[in-house]
Order: C-alpha cells, then sequence, then structure tokens
C-alpha cells in the first residue's frame, strides 16, 4: 500500500490477502462503477466485494476494507465507490491494467483498510483538440487515463482559430467550413515561414459528443466544453463572415499559431447565433454543468473602429470596449444559466469586474491575478503556466522533441500548491481546484500527446488529490509499470527513448524554443496592464 497514486489519507496494511475465485462478484449500490473499474477481472456472482453508501463520507470519499474474506466498500456517492475500485486495481498485479486478462495471473490484494477522500473537487485535464485533431478514440482514451488518476474533468477546447470541431446542424458550414485548413506551419520563431502543404482537420458529430460524455459520466469525468469567443474567431468567420467585427473582410481557417485580430462582432445577431450553438452542444452533451466562454486573447481593434459597434457600446452606456467584452460574456453566461449550466472564462474575462457572480475564473496568468479573482468572490482554478502547461517540453535538453516552449521540469508540477500558504482562509476557500493545459500546436499526435502528458500528469493528480505537493518520486517506479501496461508512451524519468527524441528533422529541438523567462516576462506585462485597467 507504499505505493498508490494518489496516495489515500489512511493506507494501513494488514497480514495476509483477498484472493479473487473465479467465482467472486460484486454486490450492492454502485456495483456497476466497481465492475467497469475492475473490467479486466473476470468477476462471476458469488461473494466477494460488497458497496454500501455511507452518506456521512461525502462526494467522492469512501473507505475500504480488506480481509482474506472479504473487500467492503463504504462510498460516499458512486464516484467514491468507483475511486475505491481504482484503489483495489492498484493493488492488484500491474497486469490488471492491461485490456484483457492474460492467463496465469494470480489476482490477489493484500488485506488492509483505506480512508480517502479529495481535497479539490476540481481535478483536471485539458484537452486542446483545435489546434491539431484527435479522434473521439483519442479522446476516450484520455478519460480513461484520467480514471485511473482520479481526475474528473475534461476540459475539451472545442474552437479555436485553427479549427472547429464539432457539427451543428444549424449552421452548418461551421463543420463543412470551419473544420479544416488547408496546411499548417511548420516553422518555428526567427525561422523562415514554411508550412507542410497538407491538409489537416476533423470534427466530432453531435452523437460523438452524447457519447464522449456518456463515457466519461460513467468513469465519473465531467465534459467541460469551451466555446472560445469572441476572440480566436478565425474558423468560426471563414463559414460565417457576417458575423465578423469588420464587414466585408475576408477570413481564412489559419494555418499558423498566435493571436489573430479576427474577432466576433459583439451585437445582438451574434449572441444569437453563439445561442444556438450553446443550446446544440448542451442538448448533444446532456447534464453540462460546466461551460467554458473563452474570453482570453481578445484583440478589440476591430470593436473601437466600427461606428455600428461603438453605437451599441454607448447605447449600453458602456466606458470601452473591455465593458462591452464583459457585457458580451455575460449575455452568453446567462444563456448558459439558462440551462443548467456556470460559465468558466479565463482570467482575461475578470478584469472587467462584470462577470456573473456564479462564473468560475481560470488563473492561467498566475498567482496574483487568481488571488484577486478570489478575493472578488469567484470560484478560481488553478492554471498557471507554470508549472501546468504540459505542452512545454519538461527538460531542457538537445535529445527533446520541439515544444513551444519550456523547461517545465517534473520536480516543478510535484511541488505545486493549488493553494498558495499565504492567502486568507476566504480566498482560499475559492479555489476548486486545478488542472493540466495540453495546448496541441506542437502537439500534433496521440504519441506526442502521452509524452508531453505522462508522468507530469501523475504528479499533478496526486497535487490535485492531496492539495500538498507530491512525492511522486517514491511512487513513480512502480506506478509507470501500470502506465506500461495500459500502453501509456509517457516520457521516462532518465530521458526519451531512442525513438522519442527530436533527431535532425522538423522536430528537432530548437534552443530558442525554450523561453521560460520570456513567457513569464509576458504574464508580468499582461497582469500590469490588467491591473492598470480594471476598475477600482
Amino acid at each position: 500500500m507504499h505505493d498508490l497514486l494518489p496516495p489515500p489519507r489512511v493506507a494501513r496494511p494488514e497480514p495476509g490477502e483477498f484472493v479473487f475465485s473465479s467465482s467472486a462478484g460484486v454486490s450492492g449500490p454502485f456495483a456497476d462503477a466497481v465492475r467497469l473499474a475492475l473490467a479486466v477481472l473476470p468477476l462471476g456472482d458469488g461473494p466477494g466485494i460488497t458497496v454500501a453508501e455511507k452518506d456521512e463520507l461525502g462526494p467522492e470519499a469512501y473507505e475500504l476494507t480488506i480481509t482474506p474474506e472479504r473487500i467492503e466498500i463504504l462510498a460516499g456517492d458512486r464516484a467514491g465507490a468507483f475511486y475505491a475500485a481504482q484503489t483495489l486495481r492498484q493493488l492488484l498485479p500491474d497486469d490488471a491494467f492491461r485490456a484483457a486478462a492474460l492467463p496465469g495471473v494470480r489476482w490477489a490484494v493484500p488485506c488492509g483498510r483505506v480512508e480517502d477522500s479529495p481535497a479539490h473537487p476540481w481535478r483536471g485535464t485539458h484537452l486542446d483538440v483545435a489546434r491539431h485533431f484527435f479522434p473521439k478514440r483519442e479522446v476516450l482514451r484520455m478519460i480513461d487515463l484520467m480514471a485511473v488518476h482520479k481526475l474528473n474533468r475534461l476540459h475539451l477546447h472545442l474552437v479555436d482559430d485553427q479549427g472547429w470541431r464539432v457539427e451543428s446542424r444549424r449552421h452548418p458550414r461551421l463543420h463543412e467550413i470551419a473544420s479544416h485548413r488547408l496546411e499548417t506551419v511548420v516553422s518555428h520563431k526567427g525561422e523562415p515561414q514554411e508550412f507542410d502543404g497538407t491538409p489537416h482537420g476533423g470534427f466530432y458529430t453531435l452523437a460523438d459528443l452524447s457519447e464522449i460524455a456518456a463515457y466519461a459520466r460513467a468513469r465519473c469525468v465531467t465534459v467541460v466544453p469551451e466555446l472560445d469567443v469572441p476572440g480566436h474567431a478565425a474558423a468560426l468567420l471563414a463559414a460565417y463572415p457576417e458575423l465578423s467585427a469588420r464587414p466585408g473582410a475576408e477570413h481564412a481557417v489559419w494555418t499558423r499559431w498566435g493571436i489573430s485580430p479576427d474577432i466576433l462582432s459583439p451585437l445582438q445577431p451574434t449572441v444569437a447565433f453563439l445561442a444556438g450553438v450553446i443550446e446544440e452542444w448542451i442538448d448533444a452533451l446532456g447534464p453540462t454543468p460546466y461551460f467554458h466562454l473563452g474570453g482570453d486573447e481578445c484583440v478589440l481593434d476591430d470593436w473601437a473602429a466600427n461606428p455600428e459597434i461603438v453605437a451599441y457600446q454607448r447605447e449600453l452606456g458602456l466606458a470601452g470596449p473591455g465593458d462591452l467584452h464583459a457585457h458580451f460574456l455575460l449575455q452568453l453566461a446567462d444563456v448558459l444559466s439558462a440551462h443548467g449550466s456556470r460559465a468558466v472564462v479565463w482570467d482575461e474575462a475578470f478584469v472587467s469586474g462584470a462577470l456573473r457572480p456564479d462564473s468560475i475564473v481560470m488563473a492561467w496568468r498566475g498567482e496574483g491575478v487568481a488571488r484577486r479573482a478570489a478575493e472578488a468572490g469567484y470560484d478560481v482554478v488553478m492554471t498557471p503556466v507554470l508549472p501546468t502547461y504540459f505542452d512545454y517540453s519538461e527538460v531542457e535538453g538537445p535529445d527533446e522533441p520541439l515544444a513551444i516552449a519550456g523547461p517545465l521540469p517534473l520536480s516543478a508540477v510535484a511541488s505545486f500548491r493549488p493553494v498558495p500558504a499565504e492567502w486568507s482562509a476566504e480566498a482560499a476557500e475559492r479555489v476548486l481546484g486545478t488542472q493540466f493545459q495540453l495546448w496541441s500546436e506542437r502537439i500534433p499526435d496521440a504519441r506526442t500527446l502521452d509524452y508531453r502528458a505522462w508522468p507530469r500528469g501523475c504528479a499533478l493528480a496526486q497535487v490535485a488529490w492531496s492539495g500538498q505537493a507530491a512525492d511522486v518520486e517514491e511512487r513513480l517506479p512502480r506506478h509507470l509499470r501500470r502506465l506500461d501496461a495500459l500502453g501509456v508512451e509517457y516520457r521516462p524519468l532518465d530521458g526519451p527513448r531512442p525513438w522519442q527524441k527530436g533527431g535532425t528533422g522538423r522536430r528537432r529541438h530548437r534552443a530558442n524554443d525554450f523561453v521560460t523567462e520570456d513567457v513569464m516576462r509576458h504574464l508580468d506585462e499582461l497582469t500590469l496592464a490588467a491591473d492598470s485597467t480594471r476598475p477600482s
């Protein structure tokens, strides 16, 4: 019981073991969740695991007692039972993480008692499927890996300048036109611009979205869809240019990275259009407690230069484009509220101070803006660039494959505390949790995704579950064998395998990619700019 990840609050070993016989089964409430987590076991209908509900434990909490005669799970809810079973899975031989049972494996777990509950309700993974599209099978696989690590929020970045990733029956040009681009930039900063000449794209049907959400719910994961507006809108405007803040302008799905100046008009036709999209997504997803509206990196120049938009702003009694930005997001948040969803935004949207009170702020620019949002009464998810942007390279070195920036070492993730010790109790209570981000400009495929996500994701999972710094160095050697059984192509602790290296081609390491200091300087500048425009 010393190499469980994340480690439970109480893990007390006892002599003996429970051996699963061919007839051992699962009974009681939430038995389906336990069977799902232990699907590799040849479970029968006889006595073995008993599950009971214990309201006093609270959400996601459980107590697990293992004796030679039986296994007892007491759970606060279905998620608690599921996580108890995931703990059982880690106590089994590593082959419990394979897709099918191997012959000759002795299925046994050591006796003992485990008591556990999470420190934070929000323990997430952000997956950008807009810059590079990941087929549905990869999304489902990510959900499986999240479940193993007791992560429970899948934030899907479904819309950006480089692609729109969801079918729309109301506005079909979104998937017919906006879902693909002609080619993708392969040159990097400081190099002559070069493109690969290969079309890239893809989208999820609304049925796919329903399937993803149902698959996630069964594994106690909540899908948080992101419709990033009003900026990052090049793909949308390529399909529906009439929604542009620049009438008559031509738009195309972006083939390069960076921040596009393309922005949606904030006028009522745009709000109505997006309200329809929101309704389509929620109808497909089912119950959607959280819905991300983006709101980040918006270039407002076209709003200030458009007489109709300026007149609309003045009619509303707003002081400038920044206030209009807040008003635009507030209208969409009201639409979400009518559908039973809370709006989530990146921290730029907090600057104006005009969010709905129930909005959730994702603070990517660091602890300072997160603290201000919490002290202003907003719930916060801690998503600072350092150390939660896993598209950054783990180390600086010539063998590493191309990354957008770095380094962001495993040790930095392991030492992260979602709630800084110096915060007041009132501000600390506003922290819902944390998540790691996988922006996909430099993550073109599933193998690269594995390399970037793990094992840093293991450390973040422990941090999010415990609320404390993680002692992953002690636990990872055993846990990586579990990932091997799962087929995860993680980055080994001693460096990349020969086929994971950048080599000398387009994926080669470039020293000027690793600009951690520049990134932090840029974030400081953004925060100072936000402070200067925020109402007193």
